[in-house]
Order: C-alpha cells, then sequence, then structure tokens
C-alpha cells in the first residue's frame, strides 16, 4: 500500500494569506492567517495555518510531497519593472517603497518557505496566478468538464481569464491583460467613495441599490473603452495605481464631480450613485465575458473564481440571465483560495493523478474546513474565565436555540469546523429572526458596529429555498444574490415611493424584512442536513416554532476584526458586544449571568486560547 501524499498550498504576501491541505486528492484542511492572527487581511506568511493544516493530518513538513505557492515572483516582479519603467519618472516615489521589498524578501521566497517550513527540503512548485484561481474553481467542482472564468485585480499580468476544464485537465485559452481591469476599475470606485480598497468591495455593492446609474455613460465614454466580448481598455489617465500611492487620479476626480469622499464621512446620494453606476459596469462586463467564454468553450457548465466572483449580485444575473445552464463559484474567491487551487493542481497537473467527480457535489466540504474545537477544550475555556453556560444535549440546545430567536434575541453560533473563505455559513455565524423589521438596524449598529445601509443575508433551508426566493437550486456557500419572492414582497406605499437615498432604508418590503434588501433582493445560503447537520436542525426547529425556514445569518466578528476561530474569539466577541447569547458547541451563555470583562489590554493576554 502506497503512502498518503501529502501537498501544502500557500498564497502569501499581497493580502489574505492562506494555507491548504491536499491529501491523496482529498481537501483535508484550508484557512486564512487573519483568523489566527487576529489581523484582518493578514498577508504575512500563513505559518498558523500551515500548523493547522499540518496538524489535521498529523504530519510534519518533511512529510510534504510538494509545495505550491498561487504565483510566480518572477513574473509579477517582472510586470511590476516594466509598468515603473514604463511611466518613468512618474513611479519612482513607489518603486522606491516596492522595489527594495521585492528585492530583499519576494525574490527569494524559495528561501524563505523554506525557513518557514523548518528547513523543508523537498519540492516547491509554482502556479500562475489566474491557473491557481481557474483550478480552485474547476478541479473541486461538480462538473466533469466546464467552462472556466476568473476575474481579479491583477496576478502576474493577467486581470481575467476564460479556460476550459476536462477531467484532471485545465487549459487558459485567453487573457485580459494588465492594466486594463475590472476588479481595479471596482477598486478604484471603492477608493473614491471613501471605502478601503481589498475588504470594502462589499460596502460598495451594497450601496449601490440605494443608487441611480447616472454614470454609467461618463465611465463608458471616459473612463472605459468596453468591447462586445467583454474586453474592454482603460484610459489611465483616470487612474493612479500604475505609479502612485492611490486609486485614482486628478481627471477621474474632475470628471465625477470632486475629490474622493473622507472614510467615515456622511454618505451623500452622490455615493449612492457612483456604487451603483459601478456595479452596472461590472455586472455588463461579467455577462459580456460569461457569453464569450460559452461561445469559445461550448460548455454548459461555467466555474468562477477571483476576487471580482465575490460580487454575488452579479453571480446572480449570470445564472438567470447568462447562457450557462449550470453555475459552480468557488466559495473563497478572493487570492486565499489560490492556495487551495495550487495545491489541487500539484496533485492532478504535476502528479497527473484524475478526478472523480460527483454530480451536483462539490469537493469542498461545505467550505468548513478549519479549526474545530472539542467539548473539553471548549469547557476548559469557559472555565478559566469564569463564565456561567449550561451544557445541553444536542437536540434540546436546539430547542432552546430556536426559541431564543423566536423571541428576538440574536444568537451567538459556533459550530463545528471554521468556513473557508470570506463567508459565514453557520460554522462561526451570528444569527437572528429575519421577521423582526428592527434585526437588521439592532445588528449592523450595535453588534457589527458597521454602517446602517449594510444587508444582511438569509439562510435557508436548502428544500424550501423555492418558497422563499425566486431561486430553485443551491447558493451554499452565499455568493448568489436572488429575488424575495412576489407573494411575500409588500408593495411600496405612495409615500415609501417618494423616499430617495439612505430614507429608503427603514421600508418594510416584505415578510422577512431583516433580509431583503431595497430592491427586493436577498444574497441567498442554502443549508442541508449532509453538509451542515446541526445549523440544518436548527432552521427547521425555528421553522417549526415560528412557521418561518429562514434565519438571519450574519458573520461571527465586529467591523475591523476577521471572523471568529477560536471560543476565545467567539466569548471576546459575545462580550464586546449586544449579542444575547452564545452557542459553542453543546453549550449555551447567557450575556445576563456573564461576569464584566476585564480592560482590552488584559483581555487580550488573558483570554488568548492557544
Amino acid at each position: 500500500m502506497m503512502p498518503p501524499v501529502h501537498i501544502l498550498g500557500l498564497s502569501a504576501y499581497y493580502h489574505d494569506s492562506a494555507a491548504c491541505l491536499v491529501t491523496d486528492g482529498k481537501i483535508v484542511a484550508a484557512a486564512q492567517e487573519e483568523r489566527f492572527t487576529r489581523k484582518k487581511g493578514d498577508s504575512n506568511f500563513p505559518a498558523r495555518a500551515v500548523e493547522f493544516c499540518l496538524a489535521q493530518a498529523g504530519i510534519k513538513p518533511s512529510e510534504l510531497a510538494a509545495v505550491a505557492f498561487y504565483d510566480k515572483p518572477l513574473l509579477k516582479f517582472e510586470r511590476i519593472l516594466e509598468t515603473y519603467m514604463g511611466i518613468a519618472p512618474a513611479g519612482l516615489r513607489q518603486y522606491l517603497m516596492a522595489g527594495p521589498l521585492w528585492i530583499k524578501e519576494k525574490l527569494f521566497m524559495e528561501k524563505d518557505i523554506r525557513k518557514e517550513l523548518g528547513g523543508y527540503e523537498g519540492s516547491v512548485l509554482y502556479a500562475e496566478h489566474h491557473e491557481s484561481h481557474a483550478a480552485s474553481a474547476f478541479l473541486p467542482s461538480p462538473f466533469e468538464e466546464a467552462a472556466v472564468l476568473t476575474m481579479d485585480g491583477v496576478g502576474e499580468w493577467a486581470t481575467a481569464s476564460i479556460g476550459l476544464g476536462k477531467g484532471n485537465d485545465l487549459e487558459l485559452l485567453r487573457e485580459l491583460a494588465w492594466p486594463d481591469s475590472i476588479g481595479l476599475l471596482y477598486s478604484a470606485f471603492t477608493y473614491y467613495t471613501g471605502f478601503k480598497v481589498n475588504s470594502g468591495e462589499y460596502k460598495v455593492m451594497g450601496l449601490a441599490p440605494y443608487g441611480q446609474p447616472k454614470y454609467v455613460d461618463l465611465i463608458y465614454k471616459h473612463v472605459m473603452d468596453l468591447k462586445e466580448d467583454g474586453s474592454f481598455r482603460l484610459d489611465q489617465k483616470y487612474f493612479d495605481y500604475l505609479g502612485g500611492l492611490t486609486m485614482t487620479s486628478p481627471a477621474f476626480h474632475d470628471l465625477f464631480g470632486g475629490p474622493p469622499r473622507q472614510p467615515e464621512s456622511r454618505l451623500s446620494q452622490r455615493e449612492m450613485d457612483l456604487a451603483r453606476s459601478v456595479q452596472v459596469v461590472c455586472e455588463e462586463v461579467m455577462l459580456r465575458m460569461a457569453r464569450t467564454a460559452h461561445q469559445v468553450t461550448g460548455s454548459e457548465n461555467l466555474c468562477l473564481a477571483g476576487g471580482v466572483a465575490l460580487n454575488c449580485v452579479g453571480n446572480g444575473r449570470l445564472l438567470r440571465e447568462g447562457p450557462f445552464k449550470n453555475l459552480w463559484i468557488q466559495p473563497a474567491s478572493g487570492d486565499a483560495g489560490g492556495a487551495l487551487g495550487a495545491a489541487m493542481m500539484a496533485w492532478h497537473r504535476h502528479r497527473n493523478q484524475p478526478r472523480t467527480v460527483v454530480p451536483g457535489k462539490d469537493s469542498m466540504r461545505g467550505a468548513y474546513l478549519g479549526p474545530e474545537f472539542s467539548a473539553a477544550e471548549t469547557e476548559a475555556f469557559l472555565k478559566s474565565v469564569n463564565a456561567p453556560y449550561e451544557r445541553l444535549p444536542r437536540e434540546q440546545l436546539t430547542e432552546k436555540v430556536a426559541g431564543l430567536l423566536a423571541d428576538e434575541k440574536i444568537i451567538g453560533w459556533m459550530n463545528g469546523p471554521m468556513e473557508f473563505g470570506p463567508r459565514s455559513l453557520g460554522g462561526r455565524s451570528i444569527l437572528g429572526d429575519p421577521r423582526s423589521p428592527r434585526m437588521q438596524a439592532q445588528m449592523n449598529l450595535k453588534i457589527k458596529f458597521r454602517e446602517s445601509f449594510r444587508p444582511f443575508a438569509p439562510s435557508v433551508l436548502r428544500e424550501r429555498v423555492a418558497d422563499y426566493f425566486e431561486l430553485d437550486g443551491d447558493s451554499p456557500y452565499m455568493l448568489l444574490v436572488a429575488p424575495v419572492k412576489k407573494s411575500r414582497q409588500i408593495p411600496m406605499t405612495d409615500e415609501a415611493q417618494k423616499l430617495w437615498g439612505i430614507d429608503q432604508l427603514n421600508v418594510v418590503r416584505s415578510d422577512m424584512p431583516a433580509i431583503t434588501h431595497i430592491d427586493y433582493s436577498a444574497r441567498i445560503q442554502t443549508v442541508t442536513a449532509e453538509t451542515n447537520p446541526a445549523y440544518h436542525a436548527l432552521i427547521s426547529a425555528f421553522e417549526r416554532k415560528t412557521g418561518c425556514a429562514v434565519l438571519v445569518n450574519t458573520s461571527f466578528n465586529v467591523r475591523g476584526e476577521p471572523i471568529v476561530c477560536t471560543p476565545a474569539d467567539a466569548y471576546r466577541c459575545f462580550m464586546r458586544t449586544h449579542i444575547d447569547h452564545l452557542v459553542i458547541g453543546e453549550f449555551l451563555l447567557d450575556k445576563t449571568q456573564q461576569p464584566p470583562p476585564p480592560d482590552d489590554d488584559s483581555w487580550k493576554t488573558e483570554f488568548q486560547l492557544d
């Protein structure tokens, strides 16, 4: 009998570093470094994530057959160097900042990888950035063959690609090259509207329905030359990302009527209209690229990855209006997922191993690929901080929590392995009653400490999704937006129709107001008993009590922090917010019974769980 083959995939040094372990073609573990270090978007070498992945398999670095890195540093450096030379002397300041770092660290990445892995002496493999994205999309998918579309900011040179996957083979057929990038166009508007690049794009997407697409024609006329096949050119005089330290230029500011919004300042109708406009343009590019992918490949199936594939509004339009019958999206579509793609490509391409495809079932295990904590570990932590708790049998706990939710209590829910990717999917979630008209404002302002306009997502029993939403299929990773069922919508009154911008926020639009966005849409997660039995059982119990098979599900974190990982992280978030009850596995905590928390500094040291 052959010993198992372990391959470690890595993404690092840009943003959202991660590690993934694949053993004999099976995804064993995957996690982002930020979850362990508590530094949002941590870009450092994913040492803690690697440690977790290896521990899951019970192996040492010396037992790895290969380490696969998600991009090619030399090609990326070539692009950076050529860019600076091409615009010299304009890019001198940025080059003086970035050049020494590249020369000192990133060009000698293999040395660093071996050192970080304790002197690892085995193979180190490199995939191109968009190959890693494409592999993360196709190789775990439920399709024997599929078109693959990747879209992000930039890898080495490519900013988008179209490929074709068949069996264990994957070929990229077309690429869009730097500096023309739909990801960077969206990020430019993210910056211009006052949000943080590489994390605030979700906010722009959530803000878009409050605005009007009044700048779309201006974008097409001046900023972007969009072709029918989805390719385009960006007029670089409106941008500053080639050689400057910001995303937009003075010409951009003149075109759109003023300087960028100052972060944290009041949102105006202008920002809402800008958000709506770039969202409309992004969706159009996605649709045109998808149609081209269909023409080029002739496939009925489409797989998506890259940061732009996290635009769930655009994904919903692709499903409804695109030419493909079936759509599958990598739940960790950003750079973190590149670690998974690189590891799987090393197994299937480098070692020429076949794929086993189960129709209708991907190999991501529901994206529940992160750390899990035993009852003994959880209880030891709770006792260490003198936290009162109830320990209940699973069925009794489920019924009690469902009753608390029905009473409009907000629940911190930590159960089973942590999710891989940016979405909480019932492993590390904050839950609420979707029927409550107060729930969205309460969660945003008192728990998440974030902007009031941002919508919340529903988790719905897979077998009941068509009763609530215009979606008759799977959306396990909360990456599709679809309309709320017409029969559940509440028409706007004449008075409400006169409201404009953010004033529309508090208008009740359906019998599930907490998850219905102002355009009557929702970002849906379908839940099955197979992938998450405890979460499915909770929603089922809530339905028995209320007649509603839906819960509000938002990520278990506060603004500016990563999603919680450990019981200590969960308890800390619970105590610092207005969450009413906390569930960690089989333990239930009531906020009213907890001792007052210590000050922040002692909390960070005393309550850290190794």
